[in-house]
């Protein structure tokens, strides 16, 4: 059987029609040969999928160990408020979503930036004088700070600055931020701040917005519906842009509409809402859920700091509270990954290993479970720590001096 080579001839001032030409080629030819080899599949996954990567799913994805089967699984890693039913939003933030819906008025496309009645209500919820802020995004634990400034250089793109805290659950001060800004500023670097748990903190600590402390340094702050409002599956952010030099200019407000593009923008019904949740939600509603979170923190808290072996850091804020493990009182395990997934094919407990953050020997707990179940949580990891804690070598069950 004759196989075919087609060519197509490339000139450079092309004809309407493609000049083609069939040459007919005999088995015994080498082009015949080449040309008769079998077709084979050569599906690729993109470079940009090749690069993403979630060094929490990575490392929790890879964690193959069953549960007690006889004990119920209680979950403290993944910071959903909504799990368990026990921290609903407020009844105006549902009203307020059926209200945009009933409208009829946010059923079809909308800009990827967001429409600009809803960039105004969140630019006039969060402006002030020391920051204004403008509907246009075309206008308008402590870091060690020695450490920080020697990793930059001139691949550094901007400075993370996340407060209040996840995984930590700390509330930066107002003169540490102010430290923060100062080597931002010396190094001329941007930050992007991730403020998620703006203003969820507990009595007797106060969240400082970046914005605020700085007129020179350029800042990307990131806020949402999730956590303060208890909706993270309606999908609801915004990036506020605090340039008032204006030096990001047009290429990173081209970029941040470029990036907004790839999802076609935020859910069109959560926006029509938006301005009614953020206006009228009761100042109750923020109360009540700072304080379950505050009396569950004191909880665990209190609790884990009578086992041995265990450093609970008590938290200021968020949703989390982060527990160190003093690894040379349980040799069995080699880091905090081995611990928890020991804890749960014991315990039934999930918490999150620490080294998903990058720092190893600590694990997360979240507070937002009823509080029934966050005792009942403490007591197992009482119970297993008990069970694998060693005072020093060859002495294993001993008191601890807590």
């Amino acid at each position: 059987m004759d196989s075919y080579l087609i060519q197509v001839n490339s000139n450079t001032a092309l004809p309407s029609l493609l000049d083609v030409h069939v040459n007919l080629c005999g088995k015994g030819s080498s082009l015949g040969k080449a040309k008769g080899r079998k077709p084979h599949w050569a599906v690729r996954a993109s470079d940009m999928s090749k690069r993403t990567f979630n060094p929490i799913r990575a490392i929790v994805d890879s964690m193959k160990v069953e549960p007690n089967p006889q004990k119920p699984l209680i979950s403290l890693s993944i910071g959903d408020p909504t799990v368990f039913g026990n921290l609903p939003t407020d009844s105006e933030v549902t009203e307020a979503v059926k209200e945009a819906l009933n409208s009829g008025r946010y059923d079809g496309y909308a800009p990827s930036v967001g429409y600009l009645s809803c960039r105004e209500v969140v630019a006039g919820y969060y402006s002030s004088p020391e920051a204004p802020l403008e509907a246009q995004p075309e206008k308008s634990w402590e870091i060690d700070l020695k450490q920080m400034e020697s990793l930059v250089d001139d691949k550094t793109a901007c400075l993370i600055v996340n407060n209040p805290s996840n995984p930590c659950g700390s509330v930066f001060s107002r003169s540490h931020l102010q430290k923060i800004l100062a080597v931002a500023s010396r190094q001329c670097i941007p930050i992007l701040a991730d403020e998620i748990y703006a203003d969820m903190v507990f009595e007797g600590c106060k969240y400082e917005s970046l914005a605020k402390l700085s007129t020179n340094v350029p800042i990307l702050s990131c806020g949402g519906l999730a956590k303060r409002w208890l909706v993270p599956g309606w999908r609801m952010g915004w990036i506020l842009i605090h340039d008032r030099r204006d030096i990001f200019g047009k290429e990173i407000r081209d970029g941040l509409l470029r990036l907004s593009q790839r999802i076609l923008g935020p859910c069109t019904v959560v926006q029509g809402a938006l301005g009614r949740i953020l206006h009228q939600t009761s100042s109750e509603f923020y109360h009540n859920t700072l304080s379950f979170l505050k009396s569950n923190a004191a909880l665990c808290y209190t609790a884990l700091s009578a086992v041995c072996g265990l450093r609970p850091v008590k938290p200021s804020g968020a949703m989390y509270l982060m527990v160190g493990i003093e690894m040379e009182h349980f040799p069995e395990f080699e880091n905090d990954v081995e611990f928890t997934e020991r804890l749960i094919a014991e315990q039934s407990v999930f918490c999150l290993p620490a080294t998903c953050f990058e720092y190893p020997n600590f694990f997360r707990v979240v507070i937002t479970v009823p509080e029934e179940m966050m005792v009942e949580a403490c007591q197992r990891i009482q119970r297993f720590c008990q069970r694998h804690y060693q005072g020093g070598e060859g002495a294993q069950d001993l008191e601890c001096d807590k």
